[in-house]
């Protein structure tokens, strides 16, 4: 029978196969073996200071080994691992330590100079400890102990303890015993706190492998940021299939094309801008990547035009998801029609039910219309941690999630996403999807990156606005975009303004921030 606790299933992996190159980080390399010992040890240690089924453990490091380590510790206590972006601003960081009532944190002793993180020492931390009443203990994490007594201790000095420890597996019913409380980027407002259980996380890690037909002899590459949900679902899938993780700290373009090739992975995943830099890379021509064999795009929207040439070194899948369905939704398959494959996110995983409803009523659409996508199945979460009202609106009377994206689902089972609810703009009583006016834009040649977004109008209620990250060394104008659109879409769904940036800004996960943009604009238009 299929194992769904995350330490049981590791348990199996390791008696498997105990060599085999569990996580590889640069010149270190764990071995199936070495990273259950470091996460008994762990796990023993934390229980000493006080941790217990339930507790959560905050982690805010990159994509290093004892992030692994914590989560599968974490998982050996029945504790909650709260996975926290690096990057946040202290006044995130604190609200998001403090609702998740978060018992214990892991933290960098140092953060690397080429790092865009936070603080280079521990003195936030410090002040967090007196702030934060359900805090108790920092865990540094670096070559040295920072803070040998006290709450703040190092991680290799709590793993020597631990190892004269004996730790039975809590193993409480994977389908309601949580692992994960995963914070949403917040690009609509304040962030939640997504549960995820056991069974979310590993019953869709399984069903996704089954899709990629992924297996223990893939090498896996994790240039995503692992604090995301893709990123973490990208490490329990390898985890649960006994495959090999290479991790990448933080993504640069060059270093993943170097791991690439040095690490024969078999594996790339990413978000579309993680695809897009990798080939825009001035060396992307002369590598050999020919061990690349498959991988997921998903995250945010992904042109047709994009994903074929991504396929031209790596056979990628395009699935749909959200941190609260743990993520996977849907997903394309390798013996899908080409026109599903480029055009469609794909049909739900093996147990997984979607439906298309009105968005006030959430009465069933017919095939073909757009409506809310809603989803029912093992993936999908218990609820957001300490916020009962927004679950329940988030959920039909017949216990399908809302997901707040617009879609289409075909007669043959294959679901379209056309846009984001909140993102819809509407002009002059029409209803416009950005998605639309985008994936035109990306297919001028002088486009690198669209996104579109609604600017508020007294006559119109919205405008339509296309802000553009051009080709380097292209030269184009807002009026020949202008004309470019009108050529192929009605009048309504024009941008009625163009303008140009060197970069977007960004969520931690790769998304772009559409009311930053848009208030960019917004200003800029009030003060001419």
């Amino acid at each position: 029978m299929e194992q769904h606790h995350l330490a049981l299933c590791l348990g199996e992996r390791v008696r498997e196969h105990p060599d085999r190159e569990c996580v590889v980080f640069g010149e270190r390399r764990l071995s199936y073996a070495d990273v259950d010992d470091q996460a008994t040890a762990l796990a023993g240690a934390f229980r000493d200071l006080g941790v217990a089924a339930g507790d959560r453990i905050a982690v805010d490091l990159p994509n290093w080994p004892e992030w692994i380590v914590g989560l599968l510790a974490a998982a050996k206590l029945d504790a909650v691992f709260v996975p926290l972006n690096p990057g946040v601003s202290d006044h995130e960081l604190k609200y998001q330590l403090r609702h998740a009532e978060a018992k214990l944190v892991m933290v960098p002793e140092s953060v690397p100079q080429d790092s865009a993180a936070g603080s280079d020492d521990l003195e936030l931390f410090d002040e967090l400890l007196r702030e934060l009443p359900d805090l108790q203990h920092v865990v540094t994490v670096g070559r040295g102990d920072v803070w040998q007594d006290g709450p703040i201790v190092g991680f290799h000095d709590l793993v020597r303890r631990g190892r004269r420890r004996e730790v039975a597996i809590a193993a409480g019913d994977p389908a309601t015993t949580p692992l994960g409380l995963l914070y949403t980027s917040g690009t609509m407002g304040k962030p939640k706190g997504v549960v995820l259980s056991h069974q979310n996380l590993v019953w869709t890690a399984c069903r996704t492998a089954e899709a990629l037909r992924q297996t223990g002899g893939d090498r896996v590459l994790v240039a995503v940021p692992v604090f995301t949900i893709f990123g973490m679902h990208v490490a329990v899938t390898a985890l649960v299939t006994g495959g090999t993780l290479v991790l990448q700290g933080y993504f640069e373009p060059g270093e993943t094309l170097d791991l690439i090739e040095r690490e024969r992975v078999t594996m790339c995943h990413g978000v579309p801008t993680i695809f897009q830099l990798l080939m825009r890379h001035r060396s992307f021509g002369g590598r050999n990547l020919s061990t690349v064999r498959t991988g997921i795009v998903a995250g945010s929207p992904v042109s047709e035009d994009l994903v074929q040439r991504i396929r031209q070194w790596n056979d990628v899948q395009i699935a749909y998801g959200l941190t609260e369905t743990g993520p996977t939704v849907t997903v394309t398959r390798f013996d899908d029609p080409r026109e599903k494959r480029d055009r469609t996110v794909g049909r739900p995983l093996e147990g997984v039910e979607v439906r298309v409803v009105d968005l006030r009523s959430a009465d069933l659409h017919g095939p073909e219309a757009v409506g809310e996508l809603a989803v029912k199945g093992p993936n999908v979460m218990s609820g957001y941690h300490r916020m009962p009202a927004e679950t329940r609106r988030s959920f039909t009377a017949e216990g399908f999630f809302r997901t707040g994206d617009l879609a289409i689902l075909d007669e043959d089972g294959y679901v379209a996403i056309v846009s984001r609810h909140k993102e819809m703009i509407i002009r002059g009583g029409y209803n416009i999807f950005p998605r639309e006016v985008e994936d035109l834009l990306r297919t001028h040649p002088a486009v690198g990156d669209a996104c579109v977004v609604g600017i508020p109008n007294e006559i119109l209620g919205e405008l339509v606005c296309a802000c553009v990250m051009p080709v380097e060394g292209a030269i184009v104008t807002g009026d020949e975009l202008k004309a470019f659109c009108r050529d192929q879409l009605a009048d309504y769904k024009v941008p009625d303004l163009v303008r140009f940036f060197d970069t977007f800004p960004m969520t931690g996960s790769g998304k772009v921030l559409r009311r930053e943009l848009a208030q960019v604009v917004g200003l800029e238009l009030s003060t001419t």
